[in-house]
């Protein structure tokens, strides 16, 4: 089977990975990769928003089979274009058509399927620039913490967490007034503050069955301790200890199982992932958000647990067969550490030469996430550079393989957590 992957992150370098170890995968490409996806398939200069160009190259090359692993082609509709065009049409696509993208793409819209659905979920209001005042005052009378969320994407950077109503309010107007995260702020929702602990959980699912993959818990503030700005993810483990027997019937009964239910109900044929960021609150699941595809740091330890065949598990599902799939977890844990670049989440330098991979434990899988291949060079291209992944009986014995390859990899202005883990 000739595959491509959408996506140029340590997401789509975990799935390549993975389908490259399938003898049903005839050959593999990544739309555009990075120096890490070039070792196991064969990178391609397309864009992920370039929708026809994208169609011309699975048409030339016979591609079987798609997978679109970042949220932006997703929410701009590459399912629906793939669907509208006649040479395209028969394609099979890991990917939601626009309509069910809108769970990520639009956190109003998440709030309000959540409340119909009878979901769990913090209570909450949205507000847009007409209702400036009417939100300034909503903030008043709210509790504190006060949580803020643009609408629409934000690279993962568009929730903020006030600790006074001073900070809100001026959070709520840089957001509207502002435009501070431009399009994605013309509506905010105002959200109550869930004090728990977090995780995130994955379905597959082909819009009639579903299956659930391994539990995660990724770790976004840059600094020890989970303080500092938000990032893209600093670390992540699976499984997940609290999140075991009870907690877990309690997601797929109050959280997955509504969330089908009420895809259908609204006829939105989903297929695809859906990435479910929960709070355990006192042992009961909230939700916070949903994600449209993958995780990333987050696929970097939930796709080396999966034993199964992920062609296969991939290619049921975009044939709507996924009742037929058999899924078999490795039991070890799985733990990642990113190494970032310094400056990291915000301005920081790229082209660094990075040096030691030769010195890699055996045992360490590393996951490129924002590097590229020059003149034979490995060189940073982005502020997420690499996760260095391992497996092990327990998160200790995990975590000290991951930590040996951090000192091992070398860039100048390399930066990571070393507390990852810390709160489990």
């Amino acid at each position: 089977m000739k595959i491509l992957i959408i996506g140029s992150g340590g997401r789509e370098h975990a799935l390549s990975w993975k389908l490259a170890q399938s003898p049903l995968c005839k050959k593999l490409y990544v739309a555009s990769g990075n120096a890490g996806t070039a070792q196991v398939a064969e990178n391609v200069p397309l864009d992920g928003e370039d929708f026809e160009g994208l169609g011309n190259f699975v048409v030339a090359n016979g591609i079987e089979l798609v997978i679109v692993g970042p949220e932006v082609p997703l929410v701009a509709g590459i399912a629906d274009y793939f669907a509208e065009k006649e040479e395209l049409k028969s394609v099979k696509l890991i990917a939601p058509k626009k309509a069910g993208a809108m769970l990520e793409g639009s956190k109003d819209f998440a709030k309000e399927f959540m409340n119909q659905a009878g979901i769990p979920t913090a209570s909450s209001k949205t507000f847009t620039q007409e209702t400036l005042n009417e939100g300034l005052e909503y903030i008043q009378n709210h509790a504190l913490p006060v949580v803020l969320k643009a609408d629409g994407l934000a690279a993962g950077k568009g929730v903020i967490i006030a600790e006074t109503h001073q900070k809100a309010k001026a959070t709520l107007r840089e957001m509207l007034e502002d435009k501070k995260f431009g399009q994605a702020s013309t509506k905010v929702v105002i959200e109550q503050y869930l004090q728990g602990i977090e995780l995130s959980v994955f379905v597959l699912t082909d819009g009639k069955d579903y299956v659930i993959l391994p539990e995660a818990k990724d770790y976004k503030r840059i600094g020890e301790g989970d303080t500092g700005l938000n990032t893209g993810g600093m670390g992540a483990i699976s499984p997940v200890p609290f999140a075991q027997g009870d907690f877990l019937a309690k997601v797929e009964s109050q959280v997955v199982l509504p969330t089908l239910e009420g895809l259908k109900s609204q006829n939105i044929d989903f297929v695809g992932f859906i990435f479910i960021g929960l709070m355990n609150v006192e042992g009961n699941p909230y939700v916070i958000e949903y994600n449209v595809r993958m995780g990333d740091p987050e696929a970097e330890v939930v796709i080396p647990r999966i034993k199964s065949d992920l062609v296969e598990l991939l290619d049921l599902t975009a044939q709507k067969r996924l009742s037929e799939a058999t899924l078999e977890i490795d039991e070890r844990t799985a733990t990642t550490v990113m190494l970032v670049s310094g400056g990291y989440p915000e301005n920081y330098e790229k082209g660094k030469e990075m040096t030691g991979f030769e010195n890699l434990p055996s045992e360490i899988i590393p996951f490129h996430a924002g590097t590229k291949l020059e003149n034979d060079k490995t060189l940073t291209a982005g502020g997420r550079v690499i996760a260095l992944t391992a497996l092990g009986k327990d998160i200790k014995e995990a975590l000290e393989i991951s930590y040996s390859g951090a000192e091992v990899i070398d860039f100048e202005g390399k930066y990571f957590r070393s507390d990852i883990g810390f709160d489990l």
